[in-house]
């Protein structure tokens, strides 16, 4: 049997000691993520992390580094996710700019913030990205290739 992970991606953004995090509608009740969502047929990776923030944010996204790739299985739904984060920067929120179905809204949150609420994280590579991120990780985003 052939083991199938789903791809995500999602956009790791500090500004000012504040971390950009969405409200979001799930399985689960509300939940805090990074702007996040799965990898679309093709698209390239990067793409897909440029069109998750703005769906989700209504901002527009630049990545500049790989922050790492994350593997983790949802303990009650047997789902294993295969995660791409980038670190990069946002542009200011556009006007009028509709967010995706599910996400209530987006917010900055400190560190201090993302420790209080980890019982509400999507799940645990919420915090875990916002470590490495802070720790120093950055990879160039050359890393990632992209064939037609």
């Amino acid at each position: 049997m052939i083991w199938k992970p789903h791809v995500t991606v999602a956009a790791v953004v500090e500004q000012a000691g504040r971390f950009l995090i969405v409200e979001e509608e799930t399985e689960d009740g509300v939940r805090l993520n990074q702007p996040a969502g799965h990898l679309e047929a093709n698209e390239s990776l990067i793409q897909a992390s440029i069109r998750e923030a703005l769906e989700e944010t209504g901002r527009h996204f630049m990545p500049s580094h790989v922050l790492g790739v994350y593997r983790w299985t949802h303990p009650s739904l047997d789902i294993t996710y295969l995660r791409f984060a980038f670190a990069g920067t946002v542009s200011e929120e556009l006007p009028g700019q509709e967010l995706d179905h599910g996400i209530l809204r987006a917010m900055w949150m400190t560190v201090e913030d993302l420790n209080r609420t980890k019982a509400k994280h999507r799940s645990p590579l919420v915090l875990r990205c916002v470590e490495d991120y802070l720790s120093g990780k950055r990879y160039p985003l050359d890393i990632l290739a992209h064939y037609d």
